[in-house]
């Protein structure tokens, strides 16, 4: 499991949990989280350099840092940061990424033709950026259009569905759009579940039983009463994922559910350098 760092602070809980649990982290910020850069005592740069910091500090081991993000463009929530101070800090920890080799986790909300330009400027614009040190990276929770999807995996970038990506009819076209070689799941729990009111609805309801029962059991009614195995009602949680999962095989009618999330786990391993994963999975 990959927690994701959406702040100096939540990064820092990342790594902590990351290391406790044996999962992994992100080191980043968010971009409505970006005005925490000007506001770091020290400033800009002193925020820069903490994150940079656990980054150096993070690089091995269980618990330690796969990708820098999540960053990015959020033009749908400017009330939290204004566009140009989105777009500085964005650069900046594309400078991480580059200065680590790590892949970049991406958010991009409303704000397409700007998060391109800039990645093109900063020079991901082909293979991800892998000539100059870079490693690619995903645009993870993805709502954009099919277009968008194609601009972004030319550049040599993923794509990652959620519950978010598959609200609308024109979600799931964007979703069966997405290249196999460039696809990813998530569940970006607690939040971007699959409901009933959303278009994936048709296709969650195919769900074999003993598919269901395994990615959405039976809740707990609140937090209070959670029990190990089970998930609080109104609260999306990792297991569902193989939901994502299975709606993206309904699009594809002609794909397997096996193949499709064997492709997804392999786009995953590889760009975040997990193989020590595939090598527990054969023990």
């Amino acid at each position: 499991m990959i927690l994701t760092g959406g702040s100096l602070h939540e990064s820092r809980e990342a790594l902590e949990l990351a290391k406790k649990y044996g999962f992994y982290a992100t080191i980043g910020c968010h971009p409505t989280r970006s005005k925490q850069f000007d506001e770091f005592p020290g400033g800009p740069e002193a925020y820069l350099e903490k994150l940079d910091e656990l980054i150096a500090a993070h690089l091995e081991g269980k618990g330690r840092v796969v990708a820098v993000g999540e960053c990015g463009l959020d033009y749908d929530r400017t009330h939290f940061a204004s566009i140009a101070t989105q777009k500085t800090h964005f650069r900046s920890q594309l400078a991480l990424a580059k200065k680590y080799h790590l892949p970049l986790f991406l958010h991009s909300r409303a704000a397409h033709a700007d998060f391109v330009s800039i990645l093109r400027e900063e020079g991901f614009g082909e293979n991800g950026g892998r000539e100059i040190g870079a490693k690619g990276g995903v645009v993870h929770s993805f709502t954009g259009t099919p277009e968008e999807a194609k601009e972004l995996m030319d550049m040599g970038f993923h794509i990652s569905l959620n519950g978010c990506g598959m609200k609308t009819e024109q979600n799931l076209t964007t979703a069966k759009s997405i290249r196999p070689e460039k696809i990813m799941f998530e569940t970006d729990s607690p939040w971007c579940s699959l409901t009933t009111t959303h278009a994936s609805r048709r296709h969650i309801q195919t769900m074999p039983a003993s598919l269901s029962s395994k990615y959405f059991p039976k809740p707990v009614p609140r937090p209070e009463a959670f029990a190990y195995g089970k998930p609080v009602k109104g609260r999306n949680e990792p297991t569902a994922i193989g939901g994502v999962a299975w709606v993206v095989h309904c699009l594809h009618e002609t794909i397997p559910f096996e193949r499709i999330t064997e492709r997804a786990w392999k786009n995953t391993v590889e760009l975040f350098d997990l193989h020590e994963l595939n090598e527990e999975k054969s023990t």
